[in-house]
C-alpha cells in the first residue's frame, strides 16, 4: 500500500502476477470472489478478467467511496483506464450499522483493532445492510468503449479481492465511510444508550392512563434476541431412572432443542414475522447429524450413530460436513448420482470456462464427482450447480470448503493447506 489520501480515499501498489495459486488468501477475499460470482457478470467476461488479474495487470488501485479505480493493461499493453462504481451505504443504514456493532462487543472491539471479524457480514445483514456487492451492484466505467462489464473491469472487481487480503476495511471505505470515520462513530456510541435511559421513569401514572380511554399506544419493538438460548432444567431428581430413561442424552436433547429456538427466533425476527424463512424438514438420519454437530458426550453420540445407520468415523464425517453447510453439504458428502442432459451440459461448460487453455487440470468423472487425476482434491456437484471442494484424508473422501459457482475456485479452497476457508 502506497498512502492514505486523508479518511476518504486509499491507493494500493500493483501486485504481482498470482500464478499457480488460489487468488484470494483470507476469508474476506474469498468472500469478495464468491459475491462477484453471484453479480451477473457475463462467463466470458469473467474468464478474460481473471486471466488479467493473474497476469499482474492490473496497475495501482484507488479506492474511494462508492468507487475504485485502476488502469489495466491488455495483454498486449495497452492501457484502459477503468472504474467500478458501488453503492454507499445511506447515513440510516451507517447509524444502523454503528449501532449493531456496539451492540456486540466482540465487534467493537474488531474493529476499534482494525480487524474485521468474518460473521459481521451475517450480523450485518441481519440489520438489513450488505456489505458485500450482489447482483447488479457493481457499474462499470472503461475508456474501452464497451457499455456492460469488459475484461478490464472485470480484472478490477478480482483485484479487489487481493486488497481485501491486504485490510478488509477497504470494503468499508467503498461502502462510504474511511476507517477513522467508522472508529469515531464507535467511540461516540459508548456509553451512550446508558446515559440516554438512566433517567427514564418506570410506568406511566394512573390518571394519564385511564383518561386515554381506548386510545391504544403502539406496539413496543419485538425485544432482541439473547446472545445465547435459554438453558433447560436439569433432570438429575437424585432417583433412578425409568427403564430405558437416559437422562444424559434427554438433557442433551432439551439443549439442542433450545439451541434451535433460539436459531429459529432470530431467523423470524431478521425476515420479518410475517414471512419465516422456510426449510425442507429433515429425514431421521440427517437430524441425528444435527444433533450431533451439538458436541453431545460419548454414549449419546454412538446411539445417534447407531440410530443413523452410520459408524462413528461416518458420523465423524457427516459432522464435518454439517458444519460447513448443514443439508446440503451432507448430501453431497452422502449421495452419490448421475449428471445427465442440461446439467450435464452446464457442468461441462463451466468447467471449460473456469481454466484457461491447458492450464486445468486432468480430471476423472464419475457420476457427480470429479476427481483430480494423482491428487488427494476433487470436486463434487450438487443438484443446484454448485461444486464443493473435497480433500482425501486417511482414505476417505472429507468436504474442506463451502460451494462455489466457479470449480476454479472450488478446487483452490480444496488444495488450501488449511482446510475450510470459512
Amino acid at each position: 500500500m502506497n498512502h492514505h489520501d486523508g479518511d476518504t480515499e486509499r491507493t494500493f501498489a500493483p501486485l504481482p502476477p498470482a500464478h499457480g495459486r488460489g487468488f484470494a488468501q483470507t476469508w474476506w477475499g474469498r468472500a469478495w470472489l464468491s459475491a462477484l460470482e453471484d453479480a451477473a457478470m457475463d462467463g466470458k467476461q469473467v474468464k478474460a478478467g481473471r486471466r488479467l488479474a493473474r497476469a499482474g495487470a492490473v496497475g495501482a488501485v484507488s479506492v474511494r467511496p462508492g468507487r475504485i479505480t485502476a488502469v489495466v493493461r491488455d495483454l498486449d499493453g495497452s492501457p484502459h483506464r477503468a472504474d467500478v462504481l458501488l453503492e454507499q451505504l445511506s447515513d440510516e443504514q451507517w447509524d444502523r450499522f454503528v449501532d449493531m456493532a456496539a451492540e456486540r462487543s466482540g465487534h467493537v472491539a474488531a474493529l476499534l483493532d482494525r480487524e474485521m471479524p468474518p460473521h459481521l457480514v451475517e450480523d450485518a445483514a441481519s440489520a438489513g445492510i450488505d456489505l458485500l456487492p450482489g447482483m447488479g451492484d457493481l457499474e462499470p466505467e472503461c475508456d474501452c468503449g464497451t457499455w456492460d462489464h469488459c475484461g478490464h473491469t472485470a480484472a478490477l472487481c478480482y483485484q479487489v479481492a487481493r486488497l481485501l487480503d491486504q485490510d478488509p476495511l477497504v470494503l468499508l471505505l467503498m461502502r462510504g465511510r474511511g476507517e477513522e470515520a467508522v472508529l469515531a462513530a464507535l467511540h461516540g456510541r459508548d456509553g451512550a444508550p446508558a446515559e440516554e435511559t438512566a433517567g427514564d421513569p418506570e410506568g406511566v401514572d394512573a390518571a394519564e392512563a385511564y383518561a386515554a380511554g381506548a386510545v391504544l399506544p403502539p406496539l413496543p419493538a419485538p425485544p432482541a434476541v439473547p446472545d445465547e438460548p435459554g438453558e433447560p432444567p436439569l433432570l438429575d431428581t437424585g432417583t433412578e431412572p425409568a427403564p430405558g430413561a437416559d437422562p444424559a442424552a434427554l438433557s442433551f436433547l432439551a439443549s439442542r432443542t433450545a439451541a434451535e429456538a433460539h436459531r429459529l427466533l432470530a431467523e423470524a425476527l431478521r425476515t420479518g414475522q410475517d414471512s419465516p424463512a422456510a426449510g425442507a424438514e429433515l429425514t431421521a438420519a440427517q437430524d441425528a447429524v444435527r444433533l450431533a454437530a451439538g458436541e453431545p458426550g460419548a454414549a449419546t453420540r454412538d446411539r445417534l450413530a447407531e440410530g443413523s445407520g452410520r459408524d462413528p468415523e461416518e458420523l465423524a464425517a457427516a459432522v464435518g460436513a454439517w458444519r460447513l453447510g448443514g443439508a446440503a453439504a451432507l448430501s453431497v458428502l452422502e449421495e452419490e448420482w448421475t449428471v445427465r442432459g442440461e446439467r450435464l451440459a452446464r457442468a461441462r461448460a463451466a468447467l471449460e470456462a473456469a481454466w484457461d487453455g491447458d492450464e486445468g487440470p486432468a480430471l476423472r468423472t464419475r457420476a457427480n464427482h470429479w476427481t483430480v487425476a494423482g491428487s488427494p482434491h476433487q470436486l463434487r456437484l450438487d443438484r443446484e450447480g454448485r461444486w464443493w471442494p473435497f480433500r482425501e484424508e486417511g482414505g476417505r473422501w472429507v468436504p474442506v470448503g463451502g460451494p462455489a459457482k466457479d470449480p476454479a475456485t472450488a478446487l483452490a479452497w480444496a488444495a488450501h493447506p488449511s482446510g475450510d476457508e470459512q
